[in-house]
């Protein structure tokens, strides 16, 4: 049987040392705001953020925003895949620093804590900063605990999910970029047995996949069978996602995709670190997950193989046409913990610092990187990215995307002009996305069951979805697993979802 993947994660996160430093924040003066003088002593914060990338930021772009914000940074960036354990390894054991970002698919677990007292109720401070007076009122309500504000939001865009594929793959075999899942098998089937790559050698898969039913493959390919996101509500029932025959089809086209090995065996184990690799290696010409890191995967394969050339697809056609899942316009918290920022004014003095990264010269900065270096501006003040400093901006600039503060709508930051074109590309078809989304409908309900427990349950089905595609159990076996999660708790989770969805509907009519 598939081991958990809980327990993988932890060997792996035991690879990393999480320390949490410090960072000494001082302050701007200015007239009624909340932005410390400048005379005061300024308290030293920690902050704990994830690595989307294989370095950190520019050196001398942290210089930058130290002396610009008039602060000592000491950022501990922990790589994405493993930010979930180190981040539940600082919550477990009391280790919190002052900021901690907390991923969206890890929020609720952390409202228990929220309602214990761990972290500042921030929503009454926001007004009295200039910027973070501004941040949107509908995305704040999403993010509430119980009607009170504590995080701070990174903003992304509703869905970014689709297709980056070997588009020079598709050419070498004569095949049009797929539209529908028969199209997408028949591309896969291609891509493994008919050498691509041309070398002769049957070493070429059609999908690469890692440990994560999440972000990976598995949640937007089910999207396109039709699953609901997370759940659905029927006949004022609510049916966790995995209970429906969408899902149940979803699993059966990846156990086919295993069993003629058109995906990569090891998939179940696979971070995304090593999922990245094989497709910038030329082992597989399908990644499916977030478009925006088209531009990346590209500077990467050409690296190895400049006649490497990928291409995007967001629109493929299942059964009820096009679907995709979608998020709340928010991809993540920054939470300021009360044991470790003991007083209102060293809490006014960090939401002081990210106040300020909102600001024009640091939120570009922060987005861009330095003129001259990493961006052009044209005769209107408008932004260039040139093709030619993209690697560039990638490896020392990109990084950085973690800390900015709802960016999205921050209107301090300026407009490009001109991107790198698969960029662009990724920008374009995700807004296509936008007519096609498919929602969450527990996104603004609460379910006390649901955020003391989903871990353990989520392991339950994740397990057992694995082991089905793995072929290691059968539909009846499945089916005896989502049985346990509903013993476990689950059916208290949708009697408490359809009593919260009962009242929001009550208090709307």
């Amino acid at each position: 049987m598939f081991n958990r993947l809980t327990g993988r994660k932890k060997a792996l996160a035991g690879c990393f040392i999480l320390f949490l430093s410090f960072i000494t924040l001082s302050a701007c003066s200015g007239g009624e705001s909340e932005r410390s003088d400048s005379a005061d002593t300024p308290a030293p914060i920690s902050i704990l953020a994830p690595l989307h990338f294989p370095q950190t930021p520019s050196a001398e772009l942290i210089a930058e925003i130290e002396r610009l914000t008039g602060t000592q940074l000491n950022i501990t960036w922990v790589p994405e895949g493993v930010y979930t354990d180190k981040m539940n390894t600082a919550l477990t054991t009391g280790s919190l620093g002052k900021v901690t970002f907390v991923k969206f698919t890890d929020y609720n677990p952390v409202k228990n804590m929220i309602r214990s007292g761990a972290f500042w109720e921030i929503g009454p401070y926001l007004a009295k900063f200039p910027n973070l007076s501004q941040l949107n009122a509908a995305i704040l309500k999403q993010t509430s605990v119980d009607g009170g504000i504590y995080g701070l939001y990174t903003e992304r865009p509703a869905s970014r999910q689709g297709i980056i594929i070997r588009k020079d793959w598709l050419e070498k075999l004569h095949l049009s970029p797929p539209g529908t899942l028969e199209e997408l098998y028949e591309v896969m089937k291609q891509f493994t047995t008919n050498d691509p790559d041309g070398n002769g050698k049957a070493d070429t898969l059609g999908l690469v996949d890692r440990n994560d039913l999440v972000y990976g493959v598995f949640k937007t390919l089910s999207s396109y069978f039709g699953t609901p996101n997370n759940w659905k509500i029927e006949e004022g029932q609510f049916i966790p996602e995995f209970a429906t025959p969408e899902y149940m089809d979803t699993m059966n086209f990846m156990r086919k995709l295993y069993k003629e090995q058109i995906i990569n065996q090891d998939f179940a184990l696979t971070s995304k670190e090593v999922q990245r690799d094989k497709f910038i290696r030329g082992t597989a010409g399908i990644f499916i997950g977030s478009m925006t890191d088209v531009q990346r995967l590209s500077i990467e394969a050409k690296a190895i193989n400049p006649k490497a050339e990928l291409t995007l697809i967001n629109r493929i056609k299942g059964p009820d046409g096009y679907k995709v899942w979608s998020i709340p316009k928010y991809n993540g918290l920054y939470l300021f913990s009360r044991k470790a920022i003991a007083t209102e004014q060293e809490l006014k003095q960090v939401l002081g610092f990210f106040d300020r990264t909102m600001d024009e010269d640091v939120a570009n900065l922060m987005a861009y990187g330095f003129e001259g270096r990493h961006y052009k501006l044209d005769g209107y003040g408008k932004v260039i990215l040139p093709e030619e400093t993209s690697q560039l901006r990638v490896y020392e600039v990109n990084p950085l995307n973690s800390l900015m503060i709802a960016d999205v709508g921050n209107l301090h930051i300026k407009e490009v002009a001109q991107k790198e074109q698969l960029t662009a590309l990724a920008d374009q078809l995700s807004r296509d996305n936008e007519q096609f989304l498919v929602d969450d409908p527990t996104v603004s309900l609460t379910s006390p069951t649901y955020d003391e427990k989903n871990a353990e349950l989520s392991a339950i089905i994740a397990d057992a979805t694995y082991n089905y595609i793995l072929g290691n159990i059968d539909a009846t076996g499945f089916a005896g697993e989502v049985e346990k999660w509903r013993n476990s708790g689950g059916s208290l989770i949708i009697q408490e979802y359809a009593e919260a969805e009962a009242k929001v509907r009550g208090v709307e009519e």
